[in-house]
């Protein structure tokens, strides 16, 4: 049997905008980017929502569905209270571009400030290089994220306080994680965490590794970690003695 149901979405720009009420016809295992496409199809020709692949692995159908930061189209319709009507509005960490999209080229600009990846010499006589298991499966993990920029919308840092210019937020912290903990890897990241990249803003609330869609363990595996690796560089007393001692280069 076919129910309906209601849902209140965001319509506007950066500069103006308010939620309008839709009804959708919901059917077994849809997902709210279903009930999106057919109040588009039916009512609504002009809303705007980014999308691709439909299947959870493009990251671009990032929103907030009921007030959580979810990909639309891993969020089943069953698994929602359809007893009051479901609210889809845009990322709030970004600005917006037109209702349900927004611009996230932030991120990208982010990207490209972190320092690449630099590999060590080769160190076998074939030119290639001898790496232990343990340490490639490390940062497999890492690399599953979709870049959906979910755990960035949800970070407080960025999405409470705007520290944008100076907090680099949880994906970035994933990305360098990935190269930091590289077996090959011997560029040093540690001054720009610290720094620039305001890894010390993050009070660990752990609110991204709950919003992964990748189940990526943000928190424990890449974020305390790297602020470990930076409270050890930066504030052991020991090193700090050495490194006052050390002739200036």
């Amino acid at each position: 049997m076919m129910k309906t149901a209601m849902f209140r979405i965001w319509r506007g720009d950066g500069q103006n905008g308010e939620f309008r009420d839709y009804t959708a016809e919901i059917s077994e295992g849809m997902v709210v980017l279903d009930a999106v496409h057919q109040i588009q199809a039916k009512q609504a020709n002009d809303l705007a929502c980014r999308w691709n692949c439909k299947a959870g692995k493009c990251g671009s159908c990032s929103a907030e569905v009921n007030g959580m930061p979810k990909l639309m189209c891993m969020t089943r319709l069953n698994e929602l209270p359809l007893d009051k009507p479901v609210t889809i509005e845009p990322m709030k960490a970004f600005p917006i571009i037109k209702d349900l999209v927004t611009d996230v080229s932030w991120n990208f600009r982010v990207k490209k400030k972190i320092r690449k990846f630099k590999p060590r010499p080769p160190d076998a006589p074939d030119g290639t290089w001898r790496m232990v298991q343990e340490d490639i499966d490390r940062v497999q993990e890492f690399r599953k994220c979709i870049e959906c920029f979910l755990c960035q919308d949800v970070c407080h840092v960025l999405r409470d306080h705007h520290k944008h210019e100076e907090f680099i937020g949880p994906r970035f912290i994933v990305y360098t994680a990935a190269l930091e903990m590289h077996p090959l890897d011997t560029e040093n990241r540690l001054e720009d965490l610290k720094k620039a990249q305001g890894i010390g803003y993050c009070n660990i609330t752990k609110c991204c590794t709950k919003v992964c869609p990748e189940n990526i363990t943000i928190t424990d595996n890449a974020i305390i970690p790297l602020k470990e690796r930076v409270v050890d560089e930066f504030y052991d007393p020991l090193k700090k003695l050495l490194r006052l001692l050390r002739p200036k280069e």
